[in-house]
């Protein structure tokens, strides 16, 4: 491609990590209302992420921190802590990725090339304090006056005005080199419980509350790097399915060097959900069973570290834990979710009392202080709006355009940031008692093209789908291969009303075929019985794209060609797509599986035994939904691809199918992303892969 040429839709695809870059994001609004925090990199082709604050009042932006100006030494040094976090939370960008403020959002720290920085929001000034690097997760007090953060398994503190750096709790000499860390969260709080920190200040900035795990019990894996023999196999402590976890506990641990543990129940309630402290009362704690189905909120004596049960909450599958809860209100009141059978509603509660509405699911607390409670919810699934409920009960809709809206709020303050199919994008309005007050701009790349999406309800189950037909499709004319580009399990939606969800199946549908992607039994905003429909059967997942299929071409019959259906997906979709081909080929001529979990006995404890048991009580279970049995069905082109570097579903799944398919003597195809995790970031590699899955989906439903 010559300097002068267009980039094509996969290379500016991947070179703005699917036009992500450039939108701004994590939001802090004062609670004065004097500034908005915010990060955003410089345009939608450049990765180098900056601080930036917003100013309602004059409805300006200022930068307060580029990275590129700060790395006068050169481009920047990631630890591989750092590394691990970002791939837990899939953060894909560089430069300044996060950061958190004090009260009153007047400072910030970040960690910028493994060095730890405070910039004044109001003045812009930015300076390095001194730290010992790697520095993790940096955190001001709510004073402004302290800065603490992780690093090298410790936890330390600096001052903001000088004060020398010091250790607030370490790993003792007697634990096993490597296991113990302090200020951090252990791999399955980041990856499954959406939980990635790891201490917490008290409100006057004198204590902490510091999680302390140890991973010793966890058993070890090794992920090498084929393309670099002469490296050793780096050793990560992987929780497999029925196997230890780290052991996790929490600690208040006082800027005056004293230090108790938080008492509860460990044994019993393994996991710690979230810890919330703030002025509103004392520190809570929510910790939940292995098998998930009992979970406790608990309220800490900070004098003593002992706990007392403020809330239990049973289910016969699972709880579902929500983030942003439990929180205090400022009167006293315990805020959570409950799921109300009855209505089969996920409703937000005070004291459990639910005061949202039946019918209106709720997914997400954003925020919650003296104004009431800023949540995201929505009646139809396809689109998620932002409500205030008041102390009082009172319910104030602040999004009603068909679209996918979340925010922050911070007293009478709200950001309001908006996804639709009417615009590019993404738009964030900044709202002062309601009214407008200005705008937040995007940097984002528009696409070449606007995706021509149809959302529909299909069959009796009303499956939510996006049908996509090439741009210049004249109905009727010709019948185009159906792909299918589904995740279709637990924790994720795609069909939502936003062009961004669309973009890749567009450029796809245009290359000649009908892209249908469609949400099934498990996946979020459906109410509660729709999520646990996948309880101990994964497999199942797999009856509603079937399902969609059928309605497709019943729908579009001089459009759509029955004998010539592929599928296509990642992670979860990865199984669902080689599931397909393995238990349906009469509907399934072709699929392609991106890491794919083959045998969820080699998945994490949390995720896998939320849904499918402990292999150990329920081996038929893990046997029914695994696919490595199923090999010797495989009658259909199969094209594995996975990165060598995934220590999330690591590469053994695929090596294991392959060879247990050419141990069956069935054909198929294996694709390894050498030194590539479970998102294919680099450009290069992203932009190649999507042109390698066309060509092998042509290939295979050529007739």
């Amino acid at each position: 491609m010559t300097s002068n040429e267009q980039p094509t839709f996969p290379r500016l695809s991947a070179r703005t990590l699917r036009f992500t870059l450039g939108a701004p994001r994590s939001f802090t609004p004062a609670p004065d209302g004097g500034r908005v925090a915010f990060l955003r990199s410089p345009s939608g082709t450049h990765r180098g992420t900056e601080l930036w604050t917003y100013d309602p009042g004059t409805d300006t932006e200022r930068r307060v921190a580029d990275p590129a100006t700060l790395l006068t030494d050169g481009a920047e040094d990631l630890s591989p802590a750092e590394r691990a976090r970002r791939e837990r939370s899939r953060e894909s960008a560089a430069g300044i990725v996060g950061y958190a403020t004090d009260r009153d959002v007047r400072v910030a720290a970040f960690a910028l090339s493994s060095r730890l920085w405070l910039a004044d929001l109001v003045t812009s000034e930015v300076v390095e304090l001194p730290a010992v690097s790697p520095v993790i997760d940096p955190r001001p007090d709510p004073t402004g006056r302290w800065v603490a953060y992780a690093s090298g398994g410790a936890l330390r503190v600096v001052g903001a005005a000088g004060e020398p750096d010091r250790v607030l709790a370490e790993p003792d000499a007697s634990t096993e080199s490597g296991s113990v860390a302090w200020g951090v969260a252990e791999f399955i709080a980041a990856e499954e419980l959406d939980r990635r920190r790891g201490f917490w200040w008290a409100p006057d900035g004198s204590a902490l509350l510091v999680e302390r795990y140890d991973e010793a019990p966890v058993t070890v894996w090794h992920i090498a790097d084929p393309a670099q023999p002469d490296r050793e196999p780096a050793a990560v402590r992987y929780p497999a399915a029925g196997t230890p976890n780290a052991e996790v506990s929490l600690w208040l641990v006082g800027l005056d060097g004293s230090r108790r543990e938080v008492a509860w129940d460990n044994e019993r309630f393994p996991y710690l959900v979230e810890v919330a402290w703030t002025s509103y009362g004392p520190p809570l704690l929510e910790v939940a069973t292995r098998d998930q189905k009992t979970v406790r909120v608990l309220s800490v004596d900070v004098e003593s570290g002992e706990t007392a049960v403020v809330r239990e909450d049973s289910d016969a599958a699972w709880v579902e834990t929500i983030p942003g809860v439990p929180r205090w209100l400022a009167d006293g009141r315990l805020v959570t979710t409950v799921d109300d059978g009855a209505s089969d509603t996920r409703r937000l509660a005070f004291d459990g009392r639910p005061v949202t509405p039946e019918g209106l699911q709720v997914s997400v607390i954003l925020d919650v202080d003296e104004a009431g409670v800023l949540l995201a919810a929505s009646t139809e699934p396809t689109e998620v709006h932002v409500t205030r409920v008041a102390p009082d009960g009172t319910l104030t809709a602040l999004t009603d355009t068909p679209g996918v809206h979340t925010g922050r709020s911070a007293r009478d303050l709200v950001v309001l940031v908006s996804q639709s199919l009417d615009h590019d994008g993404v738009r964030v309005r900044v709202l002062r008692s309601g009214t407008e007050v200005g705008r937040i701009a995007s940097r984002q790349e528009t696409p070449s093209f606007e995706p021509r999406v149809d959302l529909l309800r299909l069959g009796a189950r009303e499956l939510r789908t996006a049908v996509l037909f090439p741009r210049e499709h004249v109905p009727a004319s010709t019948r185009l291969p159906l792909l299918l580009s589904p995740y279709g399990g637990p924790h994720e939606q795609l069909v939502q009303s936003t062009r961004a969800r669309f973009l890749s199946s567009q450029w796809l549908a245009d290359q000649g075929f009908c892209v249908v992607v469609a949400d099934g039994r498990g996946t979020p905003g459906r109410g509660p019985a729709w999520e646990r429909e996948v309880l101990h059967d994964f497999v199942s997942t797999l009856d509603d794209q079937v399902a969609v299929v059928r309605e497709v071409i019943q729908r579009y019959p001089d459009d759509v060609d029955a004998d010539r259906v592929a599928i296509r997906g990642w992670s979860y979709g990865g199984y669902l797509s080689a599931l397909a081909v393995l238990r349906r080929p009469d509907v399934f001529h072709a699929a392609v599986a991106g890491a794919p979990v083959t045998d969820w006995r080699l998945y994490d404890t949390c995720y896998t035994e939320r849904y499918l048991g402990h292999p150990d009580d329920q081996p038929d279970v893990y046997e029914r939904n695994g696919l490595i049995a199923d090999a010797g069905r495989l009658e259909r082109p199969l094209l594995l691809i996975h990165g060598l570097a995934d220590d999330n579903v690591v590469a053994a799944h695929t090596l294991r199918l392959s060879s247990a398919l050419l141990a069956a003597g069935r054909r198929h195809t294996v694709l390894p992303l050498t030194g590539v995790t479970h998102i294919a970031s680099e450009e290069v590699v992203a932009e190649n892969l999507l042109l390698f899955e066309l060509g092998f989906l042509r290939a295979a439903l050529a007739r």
